[in-house]
């Protein structure tokens, strides 16, 4: 066996949260015909309805030719697609386990796993390894002793001990080389490091240069084989200030809070990813171990390499550098099933904003059948300035300063909501701009979309996107998403045939079913000034 490389260094890491592009109707069109070029693509997105899914057909035969899959022995799934178009090479690490997935009392779990898992292992991000393994047990231990003072109401006791924890923790700091994963990846030449999580998947990326591929797979396979996390108690109050901008001193973000608090009764879509604040007070190092090694098995994983590589050598050395993951149990599935909708829900929040209003539906899963109607849906509704919304709300009644929509929302894995909302134009009220939305909404149900709006959407939705995903690591976040939540990368192929089939009376069928009164329901961010 190849002996394994042991790779150490130091960086200021910059950890930038990114939001995974939920809308996968334009990427899915886009993505593939860029793996055959823009101008062939761009002619065959022109032709015809009835020519065009015959004129994309071989490019997408041939991409699916250069996709290679192989599974190792503990479970580990990878998924390769060749494209040498240039010397590099993105990867992505998918873990089929997000927000949905927390233990009750545990929310943002999940999100506060991502950030640690920055944080290296025994060998990356330390001096002194095993003087800084005994001070972070020792870190622990206070930490449980202080909790127990405060729940006993013994101040003057927990400030004793706070303060020895103080004094620990800078100790145990100066055992940590900061950022040491991301310095090793910025001197080979890596780009893009980065980590999303939300209520389906955690995500991990970055790029390589192609002659870079070993290192990559030392890294990524040590860094989810020995994790320590490290610097626990400092991360946490890096989160708790993160969802103090985003939610708690936000007036969109604690209405979206609430709305999905009103809108889920069951699923844990219900809960923010970000996780309440009690229960990130609360959370322990063990509570993030549990986790990780409940949903961090090799068969939970899933990794897509894109780009110029050799799939028969990225095989040899996954199986070198990845196969010594032992195989663990099928971690535990979500459970809770959303019960139908049966009245009208609503909430409104008086704080200091602009007032917003937000109108929601819930919809299937994305493997439904019907999942590429409702993308139409909100594409007719809501892509750019030629969608109905900002038409009428926005140009002609100038009721609202922006009116948009998307699908999926939180996640897609599961039944979700499609989301509608606009913010009120001054002068306006939040019932103007219920009124103007309903009637665009009923218009879907009563009247046939035309076939040149129909059109209009499909190819608007090719074009616009054609030239900005010109990306080895879109395809990557592609794939994976149609392989855990379809069942197979595959899937990807066939959404082109079902685009194209979406018809007007499609469109009529959905909107009639799922825009009623008793599946709404309503947000309302009303100005408290």
């Amino acid at each position: 066996m190849t002996p394994i490389p042991r790779l150490h260094s130091s960086i200021a890491y910059n950890w930038t949260a990114k939001n995974l592009r939920s809308r996968l109707l334009p990427l899915v069109l886009v993505a593939l015909l860029l793996c055959w070029g823009i101008p062939t693509a761009l002619a065959a997105a022109k032709n015809p309805p009835n020519q065009r899914a015959q004129s994309i057909q071989p490019y997408l035969d041939r991409v699916m030719q250069q996709v290679t899959e192989f599974r190792l022995d503990n479970g580990l799934k990878f998924i390769v697609l060749e494209r040498h178009r240039a010397p590099v090479v993105s990867f992505l690490t998918y873990a089929d386990v997000g927000g949905a997935n927390e233990p009750e009392g545990q929310t943002g779990v999940a999100h506060y796993l991502e950030h640690l898992a920055f944080k290296g292992t025994n060998l990356i991000g330390t001096k002194n390894y095993q003087a800084e393994r005994q001070l972070l047990a020792k870190l622990d231990r206070l930490n449980a002793r202080i909790q127990a003072e405060e729940k006993a109401g013994r101040e003057e006791a927990a400030t004793t001990l706070r303060n020895e924890f103080a004094q620990i923790q800078a100790e145990a700091g100066s055992y940590v080389k900061p950022n040491d994963f991301g310095q090793i990846v910025e001197k080979a030449g890596g780009v893009g490091l980065n980590a999303t999580t939300s209520a389906d998947a955690t995500r991990y990326f970055y790029s390589f240069p192609s002659n870079k591929l070993e290192l990559w797979m030392s890294l990524e396979s040590e860094r989810f084989l020995d994790p320590v996390f490290r610097e626990f108690y400092k991360e946490k109050q890096v989160i708790l200030e993160e969802r103090r901008l985003r939610t708690d001193n936000s007036p969109i973000g604690t209405m979206v809070e609430n709305f999905l608090e009103t809108a889920f009764q069951v699923h844990p879509y219900k809960q923010p990813v970000i996780g309440y604040p009690e229960d990130l007070r609360n959370l322990t190092r063990e509570n993030v171990r549990q986790f990780f090694e409940t949903y961090y098995v090799p068969n939970n994983l899933t990794i897509a390499v894109v780009g110029d590589v050799d799939p028969t050598e990225v095989k040899r050395l996954a199986e070198i550098y990845f196969g010594r993951y032992k195989a663990g149990p099928e971690p535990p599935q979500v459970k809770a099933v959303e019960p139908s909708q049966k009245e009208a829900r609503e909430v409104t929040l008086r704080l200091p904003s602009q007032p917003w209003y937000f109108q929601g539906y819930h919809t299937p899963a994305m493997n439904h059948p019907d999942r590429s109607v409702y993308e139409i849906i909100g594409s007719i509704l809501s892509d750019g300035r030629t969608s109905r919304l900002y038409k009428s709300l926005v140009e002609e009644k100038q009721l609202a300063l922006t009116a948009q929509g998307f699908t999926g929302f939180p996640g897609d894995k599961y039944p979700n909501l499609v989301l509608f909302y606009a913010m009120t134009a001054p002068g306006h009220t939040v019932e103007e701009v219920a009124a103007a939305l309903n009637a665009e909404i009923d218009r879907l149900k009563t009247e046939p979309v035309s076939d040149e709006e129909l059109e209009r959407v499909k190819t608007g939705a090719r074009a616009d996107l054609l030239r900005s995903l010109d990306s080895n690591s879109e395809m990557a976040s592609l794939m994976l998403e149609y392989e855990v939540k379809t069942g197979s990368w595959k899937n990807l192929f066939q959404q082109i045939e079902q685009i194209e089939a979406v018809t007007a009376q499609d469109i009529q069928r959905v909107a009639r079913s799922t825009f009623t009164p008793e599946n709404t329901t309503i947000g309302r961010l009303l100005s408290s000034e």
